[in-house]
């Protein structure tokens, strides 16, 4: 059974289209307009094994922050609606990842209530070419919200903002990969005391 989906988000500020696979091999067709951004989902996607295509148009001359909200939105909703009832599914996922100098980690509970701890001082102010690494932090609240999941994220320590991020997107995609995967032991089980994960 295909874990998959296929995410329509329209507003005022944007129009984004994102198809989905968990069970992939990582290939990837990204164009948001913000070429930093189409790099950071490339390395969910291929780091997370998952097969993504992503088109997205917003008000950049405005600025980014409405349209990597967006995409966050839509890519948590996008993971949500492929998971289904969460039935089978690890549900914790963790994963430490260096780029040169610096290290990131993510560790991600699909828990159903969605939490966001970033500990990212390093990028206070920064700027990646065009991108304001502050945006970071909105694009992983809004994943957090709309997966309804328990996501910390920490960079331990790096100087280059470019390595620092790509690292937590590395570790993210990791820690998502983990936490979709299915457990065969656990097969048709919600992996919770409640029974439920919504």
């Amino acid at each position: 059974m295909s874990r998959s989906a296929a995410i329509a988000r329209t507003t005022a500020e944007t129009t984004i289209r994102i198809r989905l696979e968990l069970d992939g091999r990582g290939e990837h067709a990204i164009a948001t307009g913000i070429p930093f951004l189409d790099h950071m989902l490339a390395q969910v996607a291929r780091h997370g094994h998952f097969d993504l295509a992503v088109e997205a148009t917003g008000d950049l001359e405005v600025d980014c922050h409405h349209t990597v909200e967006d995409l966050g939105i839509a890519l948590g909703d996008a993971v949500s609606q492929a998971l289904g009832d969460k039935a089978g599914i690890v549900r914790y996922g963790a994963a430490r990842v260096p780029m040169d100098e610096s290290l990131a980690s993510a560790v991600v509970d699909l828990s159903g209530r969605p939490y966001l701890v970033l500990q990212a001082p390093q990028l206070a102010g920064e700027r990646i070419g065009d991108f304001d690494a502050g945006l970071v932090r909105e694009f992983l609240q809004a994943l957090t919200n709309h997966l309804r999941a328990n996501l910390h994220v920490q960079i331990e320590y790096g100087q280059n903002a470019h390595h620092m991020v790509e690292a937590v997107f590395k570790a993210l995609g990791r820690a998502l990969d983990q936490a979709t995967g299915l457990d065969a032991r656990v097969a048709g089980v919600i992996p919770s005391t409640k029974g439920s994960l919504a």
